[in-house]
């Protein structure tokens, strides 16, 4: 049995963060562990209240999974340096095989999951370790301090990502509800590099999309898949996932990952790596 890692904030909406990587680890046919490092109280609307596990706790989770042959992983919501620093101390220690990281910085609504002092901390610690490293086109802006105006900026700022130690990079396209399409561009660790379009759709049911992104990656590579197919299989489940939303929740909602489960399963082995 194939089985994968994510170290995550849980949201009570099950929506997104480890909730949403299970569930894509499971639409996958691998099985899911998780190393828990924050809650977060959500509705269809809103954040209300949020909390973090502490080192010694999250420490804790790492240790009692040392004894499964877990083959990818991937984090999530860090929240602030401690989080960071012990994540990172912890990986470096396991063989927990690639690990894919989903630099949780803010959400779609503008909430803020990184804590301001934590950008440093990520950066120097966590980014090195990446295998796959997967902000979406705000977070890269983040990450980097200036602005994309145009597609030359997201290339550059692809490479200015590698040079900070991540191996393999995707910057998920900005949603400008002008444009009929997003792109998507990814940057390999041996220089080739290739955009991915989709459809954009007009819907706020799009909770877990990044997460169960990188999930499926983390999935992926825990089944021994080259890098640059685990990208592309990612970005067709989410797409489709999207494309089919679920009637969960007023307001805002999840993408469904039951009709990402069903293209994936068909579609999948047509991919070029």
């Amino acid at each position: 049995m194939k089985q994968a890692l994510t170290i995550a904030g849980f949201d009570s909406n099950g929506s997104a963060g480890l909730a949403a990587d299970l569930h894509s680890f499971y639409a996958t046919g691998i099985y899911g562990h998780g190393v828990l490092t924050g809650v977060v109280a959500e509705n269809a609307t809103t954040i209300t209240a949020s909390t973090t596990m502490s080192p010694s706790f999250i420490k804790e989770e790492f240790d009692d999974l040392a004894e499964f042959h877990i083959t990818a992983a991937k984090t999530g919501m860090l929240a602030n340096s401690d989080i960071i620093k012990t994540v990172a101390d912890c990986y470096s220690k396991a063989t927990f095989g690639p690990l894919v990281v989903d630099p949780v910085i803010i959400t779609k609504r503008h909430n803020r999951l990184l804590s301001n002092d934590a950008f440093a901390n990520f950066c120097h610690q966590l980014i090195p370790l990446a295998t796959v490293l997967t902000p979406n086109f705000t977070e890269a802006e983040e990450l980097l301090n200036h602005d994309f105006n145009n597609q030359d900026d997201i290339i550059t700022g692809a490479h200015q990502l590698q040079a900070m130690g991540a191996q393999n990079v995707v910057i998920k396209g900005s949603h400008d509800h002008n444009q009929p399409l997003i792109h998507n561009y990814v940057l390999l660790a041996d220089g080739t590099d290739f955009w991915m379009d989709n459809r954009f759709v007009k819907t706020n049911k799009v909770n877990g999309a990044g997460d169960s992104f990188s999930a499926i990656i983390t999935a992926e590579l825990a089944k021994g898949q080259p890098v640059a197919k685990a990208i592309k299989r990612a970005n067709q489940f989410v797409d489709v996932a999207i494309h089919h939303p679920l009637a969960v929740g007023q307001n805002f909602g999840p993408i469904n990952h039951w009709a990402g489960e069903k293209s994936f399963t068909n579609d999948s082995d047509s991919i070029d790596g």
